[in-house]
């Protein structure tokens, strides 16, 4: 034992300080003295020397920085770039573009949990809730969502005035030019709210909000182009919409073949210089009824008329659209979601160069202008739609739970139905916690490029599983459409956010990780941008601090993951109380393990690692699972730790842990080079994958919220239209809940009677004659059985049709007019 000693000294002394990521001199002294300890106890003198001398080898050469540098760092840097993968420059200005926030801290290893508590709780102004409970309240009242999108295929005129008088699509502009100037947080509850009523009208407003050129202008437009549109974008008078993807670049924005060529035309009686467009673009939103269109495309000047390359890059125009050659107004049909979507379509289009936004500034900047702009646009519209959606069918899908029965009880309380309404209820809260922390972001002033796809995805797939749950619970509720069903057109619509600003597929296997990666990593991007100095003293001496600090980072993440999977997590310092303590130190060991598995990754992989997309879909699961968890439990803090909370926290935290632990365990079982994924598994998972999936008991605690009232089911149904009106079926079966459970004890007592000799009536009236009669139920049990009667009935009936109101009004005329001739 005293021979090892020594080195068993050594071995602590790096452990303790590569745990605590203490500077390498205090490594060095606490190695040393340690060696003094170990010595005076007994250790071997042999043993002792041998352990200083290999101290002495590896300390001394990194202490004497003249040294480091010059025979360390020097070839480390050589090295390093040969092997540096190329960026394009699209993959730059991704990487730069955008800011990073606390998913920086879920990257580090060791998260600064006070970073995240510290946070202001995000709230809305009076004037913002105000609007909320005011000109929102009422646009939802007005909105009948069967007729716009089975009668009208659009929203009603009365619809647009209101949304135009009140200024919904102003919401990001500025009072100064006419508009709102909301936070982030207000256009996320008004997109949630009017999402839980439709679908066609949350678009429709979403769209100026975030990827019209509303947001371009007001970060990149001339001062002339922001007094003139602005304005009319607050007030309605200009409608607009944004067109970048067409028929073959589809995701691929940077591959459009859309091109403008520099040259002369007239604009305005004048002979300008100008460009002449030529471009296909389609599934653009609100293109059929926009009166101005932002359009991306690839600006060539082979005349050299500005000077500089032929080929200047993406740059983006605003093209009013009277503007000749502009061919606009055709309709795609997205799945009867009814919002207005189509193609536009141009050939030699001219514009001024005036209408380039930002004017000659930005030509060749359209892709950073994009990137930067539509991730704070894509961090509101898309979760905030999915998070108004989750609430409304959690909170309704529960009540109808209750309400519905089958075999005498309700079917809420079948462990089958009871099962999907645990995920409903775990998914609605989970989502609503993303899109709001994505918000809470923006209004920051961050840019979250990495937090804005984690949360595209993310909340739009918690909302297509919600929705699926809620279609298996409503049964026919949900397939037959009409009026009465409030599922049918949501279920239909799941796939276009799904599909829509960057395809989840390939956001989840492309972009999370692959941004986070090199954005959200506290040193490779350093190191990157060290290694391209034009300054060769200043790029050795940056390259030599970021390089030893990542080796640093490396070796602590190795330690602190194989720690945390000794102990299972159980020890260590962590935020919260005794019920969420445990939920930090867990992600505490996950934040560990995925900087680990993610430098391993980058380390061995290098540039090949872009096309190992599910090692890097699976890095980016554990990366968004720690995001989403985060902002639950800030959420969580926020409310101020409501315990009635805690069976909708605890299912959806074991469901994020359970989702981290499946993907560590795939991207290690499926490691390119085996041996190192073996080794990478003996850190990580050191007595195997423990995590489980929420159980049973947690789930029928989840359940049961959403089939009763009280405070956590309310906090969950903060935020939609449940306003109880003809227009709003789920609103009508929401409120019906209280009085149907207040009638429950009543019903019993009256189907015990049915079942009796003494009823011999067949029908439902008879019977509640007869029990009044012969004294098993008061008049007044008997007026509340009838109220829950048709309560019932309200809230389980579909529609019917005349065969001929199926048919569509196109249709109609065209039998009409054929009549007719």
């Amino acid at each position: 034992m005293s021979t090892l000693l020594p080195f068993l000294a050594l071995l602590l002394a790096g452990a303790v300080a590569a745990y605590h990521r203490l500077p390498l001199v205090i490594w060095a002294a606490l190695s040393a003295t340690l060696l003094v300890a170990a010595a005076l106890l007994g250790a071997g003198t042999v043993a002792t020397v041998i352990a200083a001398l290999l101290l002495a080898l590896v300390a001394v050469p990194l202490l004497i920085p003249s040294f480091r540098l010059r025979r360390i760092t020097a070839p480390l840097l050589a090295f390093y770039t040969k092997i540096l993968p190329p960026l394009s420059d699209t993959e730059r200005t991704a990487l730069e573009a955008g800011t990073v926030g606390f998913e920086g801290e879920l990257f580090s290893g060791k998260p600064d949990w006070q970073q995240l508590l510290s946070q202001p709780k995000p709230e809305l102004t009076a004037e913002e809730q105000a609007f909320l409970d005011g000109p929102v309240e009422e646009v939802c009242r007005m909105t009948n969502d069967w007729e716009i999108t089975h009668e009208r295929a659009d929203l009603p005129p009365e619809i647009w005035d209101y949304l135009k008088k009140h200024r919904f699509f102003g919401m990001i502009i500025p009072k100064e030019y006419g508009g709102l100037g909301f936070s982030a947080l207000a256009h996320h509850k008004v997109i949630q709210k009017l999402a839980s009523i439709s679908s066609t009208l949350s678009s429709t407003v979403g769209v100026p909000n975030s990827l019209g050129p509303a947001e371009l202008l007001l970060h990149y437009g001339t001062e002339e182009q922001k007094r003139h549109y602005l304005p009319r974008l607050a007030d309605g008078r200009e409608i607009p919409c944004f067109a970048l993807t067409g028929p073959t670049a589809g995701s691929d924005a940077t591959s459009i073949p859309d091109y403008g060529i520099v040259t002369t035309g007239k604009w305005g009686g004048a002979e300008v210089v100008g460009v002449k467009l030529t471009f296909d673009k389609r599934y653009i939103t609100l293109a059929p009824v926009a009166t101005v269109i932002g359009l991306a495309f690839r600006l060539y000047d082979p005349d050299g008329l500005l000077g500089g390359d032929k080929d200047r890059g993406i740059t983006l125009a605003l093209i009013p659209r009277d503007t000749p050659g502009l061919e606009i107004g055709r309709r795609h049909m997205p799945l009867n979601c009814m919002f207005q979507n189509g193609p536009v379509r141009g050939r030699e289009v001219f514009l001024p160069l005036s209408q380039l936004i930002g004017g000659e500034d930005y030509i060749g900047h359209g892709w950073r202008m994009l990137v930067e702009c539509l991730s704070v646009g894509r961090a509101i519209t898309l979760p905030s739609t999915a998070s108004g959606g989750s609430k409304l069918g959690a909170v309704v899908t529960g009540a109808y739970a209750r309400i519905r029965k089958q075999f005498g009880l309700s079917i809420g309380r079948f462990e089958g139905v009871e099962e999907a309404l645990a995920r409903i209820a775990s998914h609605a809260y989970a989502a609503s916690a993303l899109a709001q922390a994505t918000a809470a972001a923006v209004d920051r002033g961050e840019k979250p490029a990495v937090p804005s796809a984690i949360a595209k995805y993310h909340a739009t797939e918690l909302g297509r599983q919600v929705a699926i749950d809620a279609m298996d619970i409503h049964g026919g509720k949900g397939i037959v459409l009409g009026p009465r069903n409030y599922l049918g057109r949501s279920w239909q619509a799941a796939p276009i956010p799904i599909t829509v600003e960057g395809a989840n597929i390939l956001t989840r296997s492309m972009m999370i990780f692959g941004q986070g990666a090199i954005r959200c990593h506290p040193w490779v991007l350093k190191e990157m941008q060290a290694a391209q100095h034009p300054d060769p003293q200043t790029r050795l001496v940056e390259f030599d601090r970021n390089l030893f600090g990542h080796i640093g980072f490396a070796i602590s993440n190795a330690v602190r993951s194989l720690w945390f999977g000794l102990t299972a997590a159980r020890i260590g310092s962590a935020p919260g109380d005794a019920y969420t303590r445990p939920f930090y130190r867990r992600l505490n060991r996950y934040s560990a393990n995925l900087a680990l598995v993610a430098d391993t990754s980058m380390l061995l992989l290098g540039g090949k690692l872009k096309f190992k997309e599910k090692l890097s879909a699976r890095l980016g699961d554990v990366l968004s699972q720690l995001y989403i968890a985060s902002a639950m439990l800030k959420r969580f803090e926020d409310e101020g730790r409501p315990v009635s909370d805690r069976p909708l926290l605890s299912w959806a935290m074991y469901d994020a842990i359970y989702k981290i632990e499946k993907a560590l365990s795939g991207a290690l079982r499926n490691f390119p080079i085996r041996p190192v994924g073996w080794l990478l598994w003996l850190l990580v998972f050191p007595w195997g994958r423990r995590a489980q999936e929420p159980s049973d008991r947690l789930g029928h605690r989840a359940a049961s919220l959403l089939m009763s009232p009280g405070d956590a089911r309310d906090r969950l149904a903060r935020g939609v239209f449940l306003t109880p009106c003809a227009n709003n079926p789920a609103g009508r079966i929401d409120a019906a809940l209280p009085k149907v459970i207040l009638a429950e004890p009543v019903e019993r007592k009256f189907l015990k009677f049915v079942k009796s000799a003494e009823c011999t009536a067949l029908d439902f009236d008879g019977q509640l004659a007869q029990a009044v009669e012969r004294g098993h139920l008061t008049a007044a049990e008997k007026e509340q059985l009838k109220e829950l009667h048709a309560l019932t009935w309200d809230a389980i009936s579909v529609d019917d049709f005349d065969p001929a109101d199926l048919e569509s009004a196109a249709l109609y005329r065209k039998r009409r007019v054929e009549k007719a001739a």
